[in-house]
């Protein structure tokens, strides 16, 4: 079987509310996902922030129901945490190497205009849709979340105002996912127009 039809076959099994389709294609594509970004940070506690909050993007574009379904999920997957990557050498103030020549050019290709636009367009409904949801999460987990999201600290940041280990912190954010998917499927509530 070609692996894209493996990728769209967990999805399509994901998005029919099968929570083992994710952890399949997320350990489907952790190896090369992970390399990839440590191969431009250099740094296992970053690579890990940026991996899951690749995965957190994922979530919520499959959610929403606007992945483009074209048996290119490793590519966009990489698009995203590549952005990402792009993101964190932004607010550290260190322009990155891997910025200039043929890696860049790689993905240049892939029409960087639509999908900012995309991004940007989830994120305000995301921001709109979301707020009133967040607040109905255990405080632990909110607060992570919020952090994150809408902070946008890296995971060490959040451990250190919190006071609770780095794995703490992801799992707190983990379980408020999975809250907030649950919330989401009690009330029957579509996260679009």
């Amino acid at each position: 079987m070609e692996p894209q039809i493996e990728d769209s076959l967990l999805i399509q099994r994901y998005v029919s509310g099968d929570e083992r389709a994710l952890e399949g294609l997320i350990d489907k594509h952790n190896q090369r996902l992970s390399s990839f970004i440590y191969s431009k940070v250099g740094n296992r506690s970053i690579t890990e922030d940026i991996f899951q909050d690749t995965f957190i993007k994922v979530i919520k574009t499959l959610r929403r129901g606007t992945y483009n379904e074209e048996g290119k999920f490793l590519p966009w997957i990489m698009r995203i945490a590549h952005n990402l990557i792009i993101d964190h050498f932004r607010k550290s103030s260190r322009m990155p190497m891997f910025e200039g020549a043929d890696s860049y050019n790689l993905f240049s290709m892939m029409g960087d205009d639509k999908l900012d636009a995309e991004r940007q367009i989830i994120k305000d409904q995301i921001d709109s849709d979301l707020g009133v949801l967040i607040e109905e999460l255990p405080l632990d987990q909110k607060e992570v979340l919020v952090m994150r999201i809408y902070r946008d600290m890296s995971f060490k940041e959040i451990s250190e105002n919190t006071g609770v280990s780095i794995n703490t912190a992801l799992g707190r954010m983990r379980y408020a996912l999975i809250n907030l998917r649950k919330i989401i499927e009690e009330n029957d509530i579509v996260l679009t127009n």
